[in-house]
């Protein structure tokens, strides 16, 4: 159960917002086997110069069609599903419209403790949800 942050400056249409988010989810279900109705993202559009992402010494530079993508998620996926992830996530994007150079991911991880799903129950825990596996 991924919760996914997604940061863009403004200027795409409703279309390509949504086609750069199916790319995203398509890649995590593919990778990870989750459930496709089990989507939970936060898109955000920012108005030119509150998204700063320069060069981080690997010489190449963003355009201003950068995606910021964070993804919160259970931890024990091994360091290889986490680099096939990436890969998928940035083939999908590719096919959206975003280059390469323009996807930078942030990955965070947590426990079954960490999560809510509503009505202030921790469900991991009081067994309403199953944990899922690490893929």
């Amino acid at each position: 159960m991924p919760l996914v942050r997604i940061d863009i400056n403004v200027g795409r249409s409703s279309e390509q917002v949504r086609a750069i988010a199916d790319a995203i989810h398509e890649a995590i279900v593919a990778e990870y086997g989750i459930p496709e109705r089990d989507r939970f993202q936060i898109i955000t559009e920012h108005q030119a110069g509150q998204i700063i992402a320069l060069d981080a010494g690997l010489g190449f530079e963003r355009s201003t069609g950068v995606v910021m993508i964070q993804v919160f998620t259970q931890g024990g996926r091994t360091d290889a599903a986490k680099r096939a992830l990436y890969a998928a996530i940035a083939d999908r994007l590719e096919q959206a419209g975003v280059a390469g150079n323009d996807v930078f991911l942030g990955y965070v991880e947590n426990g079954p403790q960490d999560w809510t799903f509503g009505f202030g129950r921790a469900q991991y825990l009081t067994g309403e949800l199953g944990i899922p596996e690490a893929s």
